[in-house]
């Protein structure tokens, strides 16, 4: 089963399991490093424990198993995103805006590609942000959200 695949099967799984316990699925990445890792990012708005993260590993792992999902040895962590955060969807940038954010856009502006500021506006009609750039007190940037790579909290 492809990288993607995996993926997505856990996100179809995890999504209704994380809603019961009161979580948010926050990522789920699948990647080969010293060995293959399968990480499950959770949280929740007061923060996630130890318990939490073992909760959801015990669920997972039992599911994995069962279905036969991965094919090879792997390792499965469940964790906390930090404090650095990705945002992914709308919903994320609703929640965290008045945040600082670094956002990565798909495409140069200006030839600059990352961003940093203030989150001000978050227009979920249109699906654009708006970022109160760093170093200027006036730079408003509004980018469209299919436009951004990349985005996550920041310190």
């Amino acid at each position: 089963m492809g990288t993607d695949r995996v993926i997505r099967v856990v996100e179809k799984f995890a999504l209704p399991l994380l809603d019961e316990m009161g979580l948010e699925l926050v990522d789920v990445q699948f990647k080969q490093e010293a060995g293959w890792v399968l990480r499950i990012f959770i949280d929740q708005k007061t923060g996630v424990n130890v318990d939490d993260c073992a909760a959801v590993s015990r669920q997972v792992a039992t599911y994995l198993e069962v279905e036969d999902v991965i094919q090879h040895a792997y390792t499965l962590e469940v964790s906390s995103p930090g404090a650095e955060r990705p945002l992914k969807r709308l919903e994320d940038f609703v929640r965290f805006s008045g945040k600082k954010v670094r956002i990565k856009v798909s495409e140069p502006i200006d030839n600059q590609r990352v961003f940093c500021g203030l989150l001000t506006d978050v227009d979920k009609k249109n699906k654009k942000i708006t970022l109160a750039v760093d170093g200027s007190d006036t730079q408003q940037m509004v980018f469209d959200l299919k436009a951004v790579a990349r985005a996550r909290l920041t310190l």
